[in-house]
């Protein structure tokens, strides 16, 4: 996780809001929770310094994905979930007017309910290729798609 904050970081995103899914492995209570998010906060800082990035993306505290997916059914943000069987990639997709949220799963991937609570609450199921990418490496694949397609790398 240090290591897609730090990139997700560079990358420019604004928030980072990190999930317990069903296949998550890491299981946070609350005291190292909180001692989690300090770090992470440090890990910003760090990777702002180094990218020469003046403000700092908001670190949220973990939340289960179902709970946090009801709280995003009403959200206008674009809304994309990465999945190996999504129909759609993001070349496909308009460029957003607003902000985005990008979905990434655990290891294991989404169960179904996850997967298919994410679609309820108004997500576009997207994949990246003809692979199946590791949570870290799709953090990074979609950022850095995202900002090739919508951002500041054009």
């Amino acid at each position: 996780m240090d290591w897609v904050v730090q990139k997700a970081t560079e990358l420019g995103v604004a928030e980072i809001q990190p999930l317990a899914t069903t296949r998550s492995v890491a299981r946070l209570s609350a005291e190292r929770s909180v001692k989690r998010l300090e770090h992470w906060q440090q890990v910003i800082i760090s990777a702002c310094e180094q990218c020469g990035r003046n403000l700092l993306p908001k670190m949220h505290a973990p939340l289960d994905i179902m709970a946090w997916l009801q709280q995003m059914r009403a959200a206008t943000n674009s809304k994309f979930i990465l999945l190996p069987e999504g129909a759609a990639t993001l070349q496909t997709q308009a460029k957003p007017q607003g902000s985005v949220v990008l979905l990434i799963g655990a290891e294991g991937g989404f169960t179904q309910a996850e997967s298919d609570t994410a679609l309820h609450c108004g997500f576009m199921p997207i994949r990246m290729g003809a692979r199946v990418l590791r949570t870290e490496t799709a953090a990074v694949a979609g950022l850095a798609a995202m900002q090739t397609l919508w951002g500041d790398f054009s």
